[in-house]
């Protein structure tokens, strides 16, 4: 059946020209049959046009010219300035790589592209000097990666801007003329020779004085010293190959207008050795010869060591000493390769008569001048068994108990020892420990009767004086000395008891006091007051205190006491009832 094909508006085809992004155009198209006569059957349909991107777009930079400033002291490496030249297309058509096409900067400054946004990033290849050159200029060309020959007639798909760089100045610290200074020294220089010298500048233009200094932290135990102006140094101490050989050290230079500006340079000064130490066995060596051995049985084999190394090598000597070339027992061959063999020259070795050989040996090394020690080589006499090998020798056999070893036997005396001592403080402290006074009940010592003029013997002083006398005058009383010193004057005895009048007891009290007055050299020729406390009332005697006396109703007279003489005036005064009393 025919059909007409139209559309159910208007068609109107049209060419659409994309440029960022897809775009898309669509029309609806309508199909009737019976040649579009009424009473047919119609349909419709959208049709869709897509149109794609195509590189027919140059990129451009938006500017003609870049200026950027950098300090000097900026890091290789770090990023100077990001430029981007603008492009219509979109996707692979957009993609841009950068160059350096003309300047001065080429070999200091290189530009990379960012993937992502398809900038030109400008980093730095070598260290900026704002002494040498203080600005750069750069000829940038930015072009599509992939460009479209259909396209070609629209012009160049590349541009080109300048990008100037100016460098900024920055205080530097000083600049050493070398990375590393090496240097040789010997280890017999003397202390303040020179080892060598170090230089540095002010690489800023006001090329400031420069200082110099040793960084300790590198130098602690101060081997050297470093002139601050010239930068020479020299040795402070004794150096020893032996000890160090090689000594790293940092010097520091500082600017003397700025000292923060600290510049460092490294110095690695090598000892040169010397022939300073003799030679010496290379191990403690422990020898045993067993009692069978045979005449001319090598037991040893004996080697040397040198803290020096000469630089062809060590040679050594091998000798006994001369006291020891003439022994019967052993010899020594020196085999001529910095090894010696120590052999016997007899046989019959018994650890009764002998059980330890000392052997000097003689050892020479080939320096200039050639330096030699004496070193002791102990021989132990052992029992061996039939291969030689030693069993038993003279220090276990002889000396250890069986079954005790040194270890137990040192742990047995250590606890012997322990106890002793021990033993020993607890006496000490028992016979330094005081023992308590003992007091006898039938005596009392509170109190004292002394010379003015004689040191008495403080509280404890029991035997000087007996006190029993003053307290019972009931009592007839015999003297005795003091054991302690020789006696100036007779003291009173511990009482006789024996009851009679308490006037005569007084009165013979006082005679005996008079005699031993008269009859005493060092008595004082005047008047002398002494006090006697008796006990109170409840004494035999009662109390012979001057005023309880003479306020009591006592019967007793002691008018006599004036006729004793000059000496007792005091007492008569005190006790007498006559009209010179003092009382009366």
């Amino acid at each position: 059946m025919p059909m007409i094909l139209h559309t159910a508006t208007a068609p109107e085809w049209s060419t659409v020209s994309c440029k960022d992004s897809h775009t898309s155009q669509w029309s609806q198209r309508q199909a009737k049959d019976m040649v579009g006569q009424n009473g047919g059957l119609s349909g419709t349909t959208s049709v869709t046009v897509t149109l794609t991107d195509v590189n027919d777009n140059p990129p451009r930079f938006p500017r003609r010219s870049y200026q950027y400033n950098v300090p000097e002291s900026l890091p290789v490496a770090s990023v100077v300035a990001r430029i981007k030249a603008a492009d219509a297309d979109i996707g692979a058509n957009a993609e841009m790589e950068y160059k350096i096409v003309d300047g001065d900067g080429f070999g200091i400054f290189k530009i990379s592209v960012d993937k992502d946004s398809q900038e030109g990033i400008i980093t730095i290849q070598k260290d900026l000097d704002f002494e040498a050159k203080t600005s750069y200029t750069l000829r940038i060309e930015a072009a599509n990666r992939d460009a479209d020959p259909r396209f070609l007639s629209l012009g160049p798909f590349s541009d080109t801007t300048t990008v100037k760089i100016i460098v900024e100045d920055v205080d530097e610290p000083p600049v050493f003329s070398s990375p590393l200074y090496p240097m040789e020294v010997s280890e017999a220089t003397q202390v303040g020779n020179i080892i060598g010298t170090v230089a540095a500048h002010d690489p800023d233009s006001s090329n400031s004085p420069v200082r110099y200094s040793i960084d300790r932290n590198t130098d602690l135990e101060r081997y050297f010293n470093i002139d601050a102006n010239s930068g020479v140094i020299t040795t402070a101490k004794s150096l020893d190959r032996e000890t160090n050989a090689v000594h790293n050290i940092t010097v520091l230079a500082m600017e003397s207008q700025n000292p923060s500006q600290i510049g460092r340079g490294y110095v690695a000064i090598t000892i040169l050795d010397i022939n300073d130490n003799a030679p010496e066995f290379a191990m403690d060596y422990e020898t045993t010869v067993c009692e069978n051995a045979q005449p001319g049985q090598v037991i040893q084999k004996i080697s040397a060591v040198d803290k020096d190394e000469p630089s062809d090598g060590h040679q050594f000597y091998f000798s006994l000493t001369t006291d020891a070339t003439n022994n019967h027992n052993f010899s020594l061959k020196d085999n001529k390769d910095n090894t010696a063999s120590i052999l016997t020259r007899r046989n019959g070795f018994r650890r009764q008569e002998q059980s330890v050989y000392y052997l000097p040996v003689f050892i020479v090394d080939s320096g200039s001048p050639s330096l030699s020690s004496t070193n002791t080589l102990t021989i132990r006499v052992c029992d061996c068994d039939a291969d030689g090998v030693a069993q038993t020798c003279n220090a276990e056999a002889y000396v250890l108990p069986a079954g005790l070893s040194t270890g137990a036997l040192i742990a047995i005396l250590a606890c012997v020892l322990t106890l002793l001592v021990l033993i020993l403080l607890i006496v000490t402290m028992r016979r330094r420990k005081k023992e308590p006074l003992i007091f006898d009940e039938e005596r009392d010592i509170r109190e004292n009767i002394v010379r003015y003029d004689d040191e008495g013997g403080g509280e404890e002083d029991t035997e000087a004086f007996d006190m029993a006398a003053l307290r019972n005058l009931n009592v007839l009383r015999d003297t005795k000395t003091r054991r302690d010193v020789t006696p100036e004057i007779q003291f009173l005895s511990r009482p006789t008891f024996k009851s009679i009048p308490d006037n005569v007891i007084f009165r013979e009290f006082i005679w005996e006091r008079l005699k031993e007055a008269d009859i005493d050299p060092c008595a004082p020729p005047y008047d002398s007051l002494q006090t006697y406390a008796f006990e109170g009332n409840g004494s035999v005697a009662e109390s012979l205190s001057s005023l309880d006396s003479i306020s009591s109703n006592s019967d007793q007279n002691y008018d006599y006491l004036s006729d004793w003489g000059p000496r007792f005036k005091r007492l008569a005064d005190m006790y007498g009832t006559g009209p010179e009393s003092l009382y009366s």
